[in-house]
Parts: structure tokens; C-alpha cells; sequence
């Protein structure tokens, strides 16, 4: 299992979504943080200034980096945002 960081700014996103979307993501994150390779659910970002990965949960993305070492220990979720939101930031 690796271990999976909530920055201050993905808690706000989350508390501004419906409780049942909120729950729902916060799910799908815990099934990727359980997987041996989360990065095969994952797609990289060109912009690296939101993040390096994504996933995608129904409409919604979740931006996040990983650890330094290129290993993926730490999930650092970074932003959650609907799909049209989330790449204007």
C-alpha cells in the first residue's frame, strides 16, 4: 500500500463537492494507493506546474505527484477538480 498525502488545497476542493462525489473519490484514491503499480491507472501531465500525474474518476481529475525518487511510496494528491476546472488553474 503507499501512502497518500492530501495537500491543503485538494482537502478544500473536496469539502466544495457533493458528499457522495467527495466519498466516492476519496474511494477510488484509496483503490489506486492499494495497487502495486498506481501509476498504470495514472496519466502524465504536460504541464508540470499542476502536477505530474492524474487520475481520472468519472468527470472528475485528481492531480498528484509522486515521491523524489521517481518511486511511487507517497501519493501527493494535489488538486481535485471537474474536468472542465481543472486544467485552468
Amino acid at each position: 500500500m503507499h501512502q497518500v498525502f492530501y495537500t491543503d488545497k485538494a482537502r478544500e476542493d473536496l469539502k466544495r463537492l457533493e458528499m457522495q462525489i467527495a466519498k466516492r473519490i476519496i474511494k477510488k484514491i484509496y483503490f489506486f494507493s492499494l495497487q502495486k503499480d498506481p501509476l498504470s491507472f495514472a496519466k502524465r501531465i504536460n504541464n508540470i506546474e499542476l502536477g505530474q500525474y492524474r487520475f481520472r474518476i468519472g468527470d472528475y481529475r485528481a492531480l498528484f505527484d509522486i515521491d523524489q525518487k521517481q518511486q511511487v511510496h507517497i501519493l501527493s494528491i494535489l488538486r481535485i477538480k471537474h474536468r472542465k476546472d481543472i486544467y485552468d488553474l
